[in-house]
């Protein structure tokens, strides 16, 4: 029986031959047949932009600027300009273009102009205009130095407002910016001098020689008056005197006929013409310059040609290792949260003599004066402490600020080494030490000592009663006779509170906190922000530069903490945490 269904009558049973050769088939790979696609591209189509600053982030710090410029009152901006003449660029717009540059690391006015033409948020802080860099750069030297100082009180007052700072702990540090000046244009002091003492010298040997060849009255009673200095005004006398002379013997020359005598008064002419001219053309021209280059020095030991403000000073990156100087100026900044709270401009290398200056100012400001101030070693000294602890019972403000050898005092060696008197035990009843070799050191006088800055230190002076046979004297002191020892009981009262201040668990945790606060941001701002050199010259000019530095400086933290706490509400809302959202965290 058969299946009708798979039973075939035409079914072929033989079997079928099959081809020797099977023609193979090429495998083609489905990528190879499709094409490269792109998103259209057109940049010859014309856009149409409603509003520009869809374009700009939410926590943009060009949104921070403007928010925060327009909080600030105009009477700030607007007090500085005469009125009348032709209507100038708004004084907000110009301040928030400039912030933002410096916040875009752009410290020319040139690429400030260009960042107007070719960068969003400038064209939309700019609303559109573009001042050229001659006029960006006017307002930076002018007007900008004019407000910097109220400009930047009302930004910290707003920072203070918004609970980003407390001005509770100040901490102070200074950093060495070069000056814009060139490298090889100083002027020292001692050199000044050395010139003058030969300027002097070469002086009196003219005036003697004048005095033997001139047979003027009024020069002979002139040099008379003259006792131990020359002055300007008598060398102008002299040489108005000599200068008749001159002219006399000019009249004579011509009316003679005779050759011979026209040679000899010729020859008395030159007699006279000679000190004339180094009168005129060099003694009077090289006084007044000296006198210029004093003024300029002020209490400084150096200038530059290029800048005069600046000094001349031992910077860190001396990569030939020779100690070279460069023109810069010092500036003491003070930190909170990283935060700038302020600063001042100083044209002493040291900390230690910019430590009262810069309070002096802080308290001058309309800011308030913090609770606690902490400094490295470089601020310690009797003068400074005296200073924070005021005049008054109460002080002017904490201060937790080492001395210069806290730290190599903690040291083994410094311990075991017998000739500092500290290691040494003291009788406080009959006020006197007990050398290594048990031998008295008693005390013997008083002693003032006035230090750089004019502070008179008051010293107590003692002396071995005898070192003469003692075997430890190569180890204790160098000199041929006794040893002496000055002793600051003041500074020595000083540096042992701020021992035990730094060796309290809170306050040394306070002070470690100082690296991380204020050292971050001078790493920022010459390290990531490439800060390390002024643009502008003079002490208002820098001072005005830096103001701006440092009021990016803060913009560019806000806008950072701002969008810090805008991402973590976000991730707190994906997880469904509490969405509670507060920016007073700081």
């Amino acid at each position: 029986m058969s299946n009708p269904k798979i039973t075939n009558p035409n079914y072929i049973t033989e079997q079928t031959s099959l081809p020797l050769e099977i023609q193979e088939k090429t495998c083609v790979s489905k990528k190879a047949n499709y094409a490269p696609t792109f998103i259209p591209y057109n940049n010859q189509q014309g856009i149409s932009l409603f509003d520009i600053q869809d374009l700009i982030p939410r926590n943009h710090v060009s949104r921070v600027i403007d928010e925060m410029i327009e909080s600030i009152e105009d009477e700030v901006f607007f007090s500085h300009y005469k009125g009348g003449g032709r209507s100038s660029f708004h004084p907000k717009m110009m301040t928030k273009v400039i912030l933002y540059g410096y916040s875009k690391k752009v410290y020319s006015s040139r690429g400030i102009e260009n960042l107007l033409s070719e960068n969003i948020p400038a064209k939309w802080l700019a609303a559109g205009q573009e001042p050229d860099h001659r006029t960006i750069n006017r307002f930076r030297s002018q007007q900008f130095k004019n407000m910097m100082d109220s400009l930047f009180e009302e930004m910290i007052q707003l920072l203070i407002e918004q609970n980003y700072i407390t001005m509770e702990n100040y901490f102070l540090d200074g950093t060495k910016i070069e000056a814009d000046a060139n490298k090889y244009s100083f002027v020292w002091k001692k050199a000044t001098k050395n010139f003058e003492g030969k300027l002097k010298e070469k002086i009196q040997e003219t005036i003697q020689h004048i005095q033997e060849v001139a047979e003027s009255e009024l020069i002979q009673s002139t040099i008379k008056e003259v006792k131990e200095e020359v002055t300007p005004e008598q060398l102008e006398i002299i040489a108005q005197e000599l200068e008749g002379k001159v002219i006399t013997l000019t009249e004579a020359i011509e009316a003679e006929e005779d050759v011979i005598v026209r040679k000899e008064i010729r020859s008395q002419r030159s007699v006279l013409k000679k000190p004339l001219k180094l009168i005129r053309e060099n003694f009077l021209p090289r006084i007044d310059k000296y006198r210029q280059q004093h003024e300029i020095y002020g209490d400084r030991n150096s200038f530059s040609k290029t800048d005069h403000d600046a000094t001349f000073m031992r910077m860190k990156d001396d990569h030939m290792k020779n100690g070279q100087l460069k023109a810069a100026y010092n500036v003491q900044m003070a930190t909170e949260n990283q935060f700038i709270l302020f600063y001042s401009m100083h044209q002493r290398p040291t900390d230690t003599r910019c430590f009262i200056p810069h309070l002096e100012k802080l308290a001058a400001s309309s800011l308030p004066m913090p609770k606690t101030v902490i400094a490295d070693a470089g601020y310690g000294s009797e003068e400074n402490d005296l200073y924070a602890l005021g005049d008054e019972k109460e002080p002017r403000f904490d201060f937790l600020i080492p001395y210069g050898m806290y730290l190599k005092e903690k040291s083994r060696s410094y311990k075991k080494n017998i000739k500092h008197a500290k290691n040494w035990d003291y009788n406080e009843k009959d006020d006197h030490f007990i050398c290594p070799n048990g031998r008295k050191v008693e005390f013997k006088k008083y002693l003032n000592k006035k230090n750089a800055s004019g502070y008179v230190q008051s010293l107590k002076v003692y002396e071995c009663e005898d070192c003469s046979d003692c075997p430890l004297k190569a180890l204790c002191t160098k000199a041929k006779g006794n040893r002496q020892v000055q002793w600051n009981p003041i500074f020595e009262e000083m540096k042992a509170k701020a021992k035990t201040a730094l060796e309290c668990e809170t306050k040394s945790r306070l002070y470690l906190q100082r690296k991380i606060d204020v050292e971050s941001v001078l790493g920022h701002i010459k390290g990531n922000r490439s800060f390390r050199r002024f643009l502008l010259r003079g002490l208002d000019k820098v001072h005005t530069e830096f103001g701006i530095v440092a009021l990016a400086h803060n913009l560019l933290k806000v806008a950072g903490i701002r969008r810090l706490l805008s991402r973590e509400k976000n991730e707190s809302i994906k997880t469904g945490e509490n969405d509670s959202f507060s920016p007073d965290i700081f």
